[in-house]
């Protein structure tokens, strides 16, 4: 039986107003369709009208905001698979940059992706009459209040998982007051990452029986794709040449990886630098800085080929991080290196046998970051000099070897999680 909900005032006025914001959700998609954040094709999910049915008896739903959570979702959603031949599964996102990732992840058989409707009455209500889920699974913390109250409504099972409330989330979710607690006690299960996470969403009001504290989904993810013909032309043609990456950046990290970069090339002279910029829009302002210190520069976007003289190499593309790492047998993960950020997921580069390199500012991912960190699979650099240091001090094979080890038995340990979550999700199926 469907728990009683609990309305604060908040949470009824933002009810009250979902009602009636089409209107302004097609103001606010016209504006990004021209600036070319959402795709055409595809918007007509963001309202609710499908094309396609359910084609199995028991539809799974699993949410996840963007790429790097829903890749985490990808061997649960293939264990709920395996286990149950007569479901299907349905992956919503909310992202154009998601739609071209997944595109290209290889889903498992009977997984479809679909773009998450817009908070209104009209497209939750739509959503859920249509594909009339049997369990929803939301990853992390991408609460939609008109959405999650549609599906209390209905009666449909509803677990958090991978979750964590790290500073700045915490904060926010703060100044919702009575509406951040009456959104958490719609949900059957909450399953977070770490201790403090699970502290602060009780502060926050969720009922700790509900709680249980399993860890971090991501270290129990497939390895990122790659393919295989393109990774063998990359590897020709950095052959044996020393090679560092520098992952999921962010602008203002950038002057740091060039500097970093020139220290190691006086070291190195033929050391390559493989910079994947967490957005592509960056590729500009990266490749006009990158130009100022080298003289040869090559941009992915561009399709400029990697030349054995190439001293920077800007992969400004989607969906092939898993080139990358694969590539480079040290990364340093960004996000961390600039005060008010706040990291990104290391295991996808240790999966991939990259040891990992980090700024100071990682608490989005603390506790993967610590767990890492205590094994020796993981160092923590403050500037451009430090991470110099570090990526010269990576070449002696012995050193780099045993970061290397410590970060996959460290993935072996995790790998517990993924088991978990699908004990809490058979519950309730």
């Amino acid at each position: 039986m469907a728990r009683p909900e609990r309305v604060s005032p908040l949470l009824r006025l933002y009810l009250a107003f979902s009602t009636v914001s089409r209107p302004v959700w097609r103001l606010i998609h016209k504006r990004r369709l021209a600036q070319g954040k959402e795709i055409a094709a595809r918007l007509p999910e963001k309202y609710a009208h499908y094309t396609a049915a359910p084609a199995q008896p028991t539809v799974l739903w699993f949410h996840a905001l963007s790429i790097g959570e829903s890749f985490a979702l990808l061997p649960l959603i293939e264990r709920a698979l395996r286990e149950l031949p007569e479901a299907e599964a349905v992956l919503t996102t909310s992202t154009a940059s998601s739609v071209e990732a997944l595109a290209k992840a290889d889903l498992p058989d009977r997984c479809r992706h679909l773009l998450l409707p817009i908070d209104t009455r009209a497209a939750t209500r739509g959503f859920l009459a249509h594909w009339r889920p049997a369990l929803a699974c939301f990853a992390e913390l991408d609460f939609w209040p008109r959405l999650m109250v549609e599906t209390h409504r209905r009666g449909v099972p509803m677990i958090l998982a991978n979750s964590r409330m790290p500073d700045g989330n915490y904060a926010r979710r703060q100044r919702l007051g009575r509406m951040m607690r009456d959104i958490l006690h719609l949900f059957d299960r909450l399953l977070v990452q770490d201790a403090l996470s699970r502290d602060r969403f009780v502060e926050l009001g969720a009922d700790p029986e509900r709680i249980a504290v399993v860890g971090a989904l991501k270290a129990a993810a497939r390895p990122l794709a790659a393919d295989e013909e393109t990774l063998s032309t990359l590897q020709g043609a950095i052959g044996s040449r020393p090679v560092w990456c520098a992952a999921a950046t962010e602008r203002s990290e950038h002057p740091a990886m060039i500097e970093a970069h020139r220290t190691v090339i006086d070291a190195c002279p033929d050391a390559l630098l493989i910079v994947a910029p967490r957005f592509r829009e960056d590729g500009d302002e990266l490749e006009e800085r990158a130009r100022a210190a080298f003289s040869k520069v090559a941009r992915r976007s561009r399709a400029d080929s990697l030349e054995p003289d190439t001293q920077v190499y800007i992969a400004d593309t989607f969906g092939e991080m898993g080139l990358w790492y694969r590539l480079t047998p040290v990364s340093f993960v960004g996000h961390s290196l600039t005060e008010g950020l706040e990291g990104k997921n290391p295991f996808e580069a240790a999966a991939l046998g990259s040891a990992i390199l980090t700024g100071p500012h990682m608490s989005y991912f603390a506790e993967s970051y610590d767990a890492l960190i205590d094994a020796g699979a993981c160092e923590v650099v403050q500037d451009a000099s430090e991470l110099a240091a570090a990526i010269i001090r990576l070449r002696d094979l012995k050193h780099l070897g045993a970061m290397q080890h410590a970060a996959r038995q460290v993935i072996a340990e995790r790998r517990g999680v993924l088991d978990q979550t699908w004990d809490v999700l058979c519950a309730y199926l």
